[in-house]
């Protein structure tokens, strides 16, 4: 229920906020307007404001919404009223009109990020686990425990300081994306290297091959996303862990002789261990080391993937920073992260026309509903920073310039503005069929792809 809801939420305010966008600036370019709804179909509720004539309408689909204003192209005009329609509006002002939907889900985003700067958050710092072993990372040489203290792309020469694993996650996948090598400083954070000098790391991103990310993840293949965690266990009750002796607070050293660096290494120890067999566990309990035999059981998970599980969980939470802005700096980061989103987006969606990423990474509203579900029983922090990135999204996808999108009717303004004479009916018309054909192959796309998430 949670999922539907936060969904639900989702999409209506970012439906409401992109028509409310157009709404406003056509009373305010003097065009009068018809209807505002919410949804597609019957209407639920439909109620009239007391100082126009627009009548507003929550319909039963709630996947979109529009803005009716009155135009002579869609129904006869009183020649008293004609000086209200939209299409006698000189083209700046129909311009703004169409444009000030996008642009509302854009000033929305920035509004939401800014708040969560200046509100501020706690962040895992960007203190790493151990990288998976064919990742870029691990190719790099970063290690369990390493802190990542600054980084650069390897093509520039100014030092940023890294503020959490989050800002660094989100500025390598930009580099990712425009196949730039990044160079990272590290500090060893464990005991055993607590005098280690910084050295200098560099994670290959050029190296990524075209639709290799949306096989294996983006995140998989850079092999940062993980914080460490110390590999100190809480035990789940009738679990293998719990039958082996094992209790809360044990700190594991080695499985099979094997050291166990943090939490993460320990899952990997254990989960891609499919035989069956006990394994030997050596732990640390009250400053006493202790020989264990685990037997862990192999199960399938909703994937179909076997794997070994023991029934453990981590005893701790990754180490945290506290980041926060001033009114300003917030203010501008929260634009800056708008423009980044947006500036990924495109890049993206260019990339995937050109074959250089996989038409795989489009995702449809079962995904979109899944990370609405999954944002909201984080926090509310995960969830606002969720509606940012759709909030961007939407503006991005309707300012690009495919016919039956905002960006379409943009692109007819701008040539009328250049040749001072608008797009023949012909051409409106074949225009709208290729648009409904691209839009429509989207959304299959993105539908198939939802299907095939869920179900593989």
């Amino acid at each position: 229920m949670l999922t539907l809801a936060a969904f639900i939420v989702a999409i209506g305010l970012l439906v409401a906020i992109h028509e409310y966008g157009h709404f406003q600036v056509a009373r305010w370019c003097g065009v009068k307007v018809l209807r505002f709804a919410i949804g597609f179909g019957t209407p639920l509720l439909r109620w009239k404001s007391k100082n126009s004539d627009t009548e507003f309408a929550l319909c039963v689909l709630p996947l979109g919404g529009y803005v009716k204003m009155l135009d002579e192209r869609e129904g006869e005009v009183d020649p008293a009223e004609r000086h209200l329609a939209f299409n006698t509006q000189p083209v700046w002002k129909r311009f703004l009109i169409v444009a000030a939907g996008p642009i509302a889900n854009l000033l929305l985003a920035a509004l939401l990020y800014a708040g969560m700067n200046w509100y501020g958050m706690q962040q895992a710092q960007a203190i790493v686990a151990t990288p998976p072993a064919q990742s870029l990372a691990a190719q790099a040489g970063l290690r369990s425990g390493d802190k990542v203290l600054q980084w650069r792309r390897a093509a520039a020469s100014e030092w940023q300081a890294v503020q959490s694993l989050d800002h660094l996650n989100w500025n390598l996948m930009q580099a990712a994306l425009d196949k730039q090598d990044v160079v990272l400083t590290v500090r060893s954070t464990l005991p055993a290297a607590a005098s280690a000098q910084e050295r200098e790391v560099v994670v290959p991103l050029h190296q990524i091959k075209p639709g290799q990310e949306a096989d294996e993840g983006l995140g998989q293949i850079i092999g940062v996303g993980r914080a460490w965690l110390a590999p100190s266990v809480q035990v789940i009750p009738g679990g293998a862990a719990d039958k082996a002796g094992l209790k809360d607070r044990d700190r594991v050293l080695t499985i099979n002789q094997k050291p166990v660096a943090d939490f993460y290494a320990l899952a990997q120890l254990i989960q891609t261990d499919l035989s069956g067999q006990p394994q030997q566990w050596q732990v640390q309990r009250a400053g006493q080391t202790m020989e264990l035999h685990v037997t862990p059981s192999v199960e399938a998970g909703a994937d179909g993937a076997k794997r070994a599980l023991v029934g453990i969980q981590p005893d701790q939470n990754p180490e945290t920073v506290f980041v926060r802005y001033g009114l300003v700096d917030g203010l501008r980061r929260g634009a800056q992260q708008v423009w980044e989103v947006a500036a990924l987006s495109v890049k993206g969606f260019v990339k995937m026309l050109t074959g250089q990423i996989s038409y795989k990474n489009l995702s449809g509203p079962l995904s979109i509903a899944d990370y609405a579900g999954r944002s909201a029983h984080a926090g509310w922090g995960a969830y606002l920073s969720f509606l940012g990135l759709i909030s961007v999204s939407l503006g991005v996808l309707n300012l690009l310039p495919v016919p039956v999108l905002d960006g379409g009717h943009l692109m007819y303004y701008l040539w009328e503005a250049v040749t001072g004479k608008p797009v023949s009916d012909l051409w409106l018309e074949r225009m709208q069929k290729v648009g409904l054909v691209l839009l429509g192959g989207m959304m299959l796309i993105a539908t198939f792809n939802d299907i095939s998430r869920h179900l593989g």
